[in-house]
């Protein structure tokens, strides 16, 4: 056995599977567990997978085992878990923008969710801004200027976890109904304006001021107008096809993968992050509810079970809440979430008074826009990966995902319990929302 280990070398691409594999089972399992213990504690599965990823990070399982999480997590490992939570969150992105509709059903009901929108981001926007012109020089990176720290928090906390409010609305079968179809589409113009942001942001951070940014962002918009106008006329006929026949085939499989990925790669080479051209990609694909339906089926338990998980512990192997020791780091931490938690639940609480709901359902909206949920974790560690933002600020942006996102169901159901709903139950709910894990 000694001779035969000199004559024949060890092949690498083995030994790195052979690392690899291990690691992604304990994400699995550590996932599964802690999404089933959400579950029992009435909270989204979503909330126990992003507290396994933080739990598998260097504050608890680094702390208390480091040699095992040095051994499980070994630096030529992390690339991997990088390379696949961007694969993963492109077709997830994907599978939004795809799932969106925001057709209205009711007078005036693209109005009045406009209105809601614009009341849970632009206080969200000034009150996190504030507070980051506050703490620029205790969280920022030198690099970064005030103005653009400063957007990138509001812009953080102006999120909405769009794809947990569709889950809560649907198990409670609101999704039809008036509050549902406005927060429903309100969240959907939130994140939107969000990423477009993000992308501004991205493109003036990769490039040499605003002036230099500019072939970034004229890029950028090119593409989106090449995705809106030119590709998703070009895959109509797909929807139609499935429409008719009811199944995605192989060749269609073949095209809905090829599209977000190649999309995702433009997006990464134009400067800004293949989530962006995921999203397109997403917003591309033909409108038809049979397709979407096939679509989501075809694809959505597969990414949200394997490949958000890694991305969940890649982001906790990057969280070092250890760093958020001291008073001035936990009252900076304090300020953060107090701007991110009354701009959205005030301000869309308001807004909804303000258009005739009462009390009770607009303190229920408001703390159903307050959940962040997964889309915030994609912004900061975007925000992480480009150099935009410490890793302190990082661990408060994922405190403040996780707080937000477990406070949403008790502070809904405080306000507007079941009896009082009023819930408009419909034969079929919409493909995302049934399919959407999150």
């Amino acid at each position: 056995m000694t001779v035969l280990a000199h004559v024949v070398p060890p092949d690498p691409n083995l030994a790195l599977i052979l690392k690899v594999l291990p690691a992604l089972v304990v994400i699995l399992i550590t996932a599964a567990i802690c999404g089933r213990l959400a579950q029992m504690v009435m909270q989204p599965r979503v909330l126990g997978e992003m507290v396994a990823g933080v739990l598998l990070g260097p504050t608890f399982f680094g702390w208390l085992f480091p040699e095992a999480q040095a051994v499980l997590f070994p630096r030529e490992v992390r690339p991997v878990l990088y390379v696949l939570s961007t694969i993963g969150l492109t077709l997830y992105m994907f599978l939004v923008g795809a799932g969106l509709d925001h057709g209205a059903r009711t007078p005036g009901e693209v109005r009045k969710a406009s209105a809601l929108a614009a009341a849970g981001i632009v206080p969200s926007l000034l009150l996190g801004f504030g507070a980051a012109l506050l703490l620029h020089d205790m969280l920022s990176r030198p690099d970064v200027s005030p103005f653009q720290f400063a957007l990138f928090v509001g812009g953080a906390l102006s999120l909405t976890a769009f794809p947990m409010l569709a889950r809560i609305l649907y198990e409670r079968g609101l999704e039809n109904s008036p509050i549902g179809r406005l927060t429903l589409v309100a969240a959907s113009i939130d994140d939107a304006l969000a990423w477009c942001l993000l992308a501004v942001l991205s493109a003036m951070h990769l490039g040499s001021g605003p002036t230099g940014a500019l072939p970034t962002i004229a890029l950028t918009a090119v593409f989106a107008v090449v995705m809106l106008k030119v590709v998703a006329p070009a895959l109509r006929p797909l929807g139609r096809t499935v429409a008719r026949t009811g199944r995605l085939g192989a060749t269609g499989m073949y095209v809905v993968m090829l599209v977000p990925l190649t999309a995702g790669w433009l997006t990464d080479w134009i400067g800004v992050y293949s989530v962006f051209g995921g999203f397109f990609a997403g917003l591309a694909m033909p409108r038809d509810p049979a397709f979407r339906q096939a679509l989501h089926g075809r694809m959505m338990e597969v990414v949200s079970t394997l490949l958000l998980p890694t991305f969940f512990t890649f982001s906790g192997l990057n969280t070092h809440l250890g760093g958020l020791a001291g008073g001035a780091m936990l009252l900076a931490f304090g300020l953060i979430l107090l701007a991110g938690f009354c701009g959205k639940y005030f301000g869309c609480s308001l807004a909804m008074r303000g258009l005739g709901f009462g009390w009770r359902e607009s303190y229920a909206v408001g703390a159903l826009m307050n959940a962040r949920g997964l889309m915030i974790l994609i912004f900061i560690n975007i925000g992480l990966a480009q150099g935009m933002i410490t890793d302190e600020l990082f661990a408060m942006l994922v405190l403040v995902a996780v707080i937000t996102t477990a406070g949403a169901l008790p502070l809904y159901k405080l306000a507007l319990p079941q009896r009082l709903e009023g819930v408009t139950k419909v034969a079929e709910p919409p493909e995302l929302v049934r399919s959407n894990p999150l």
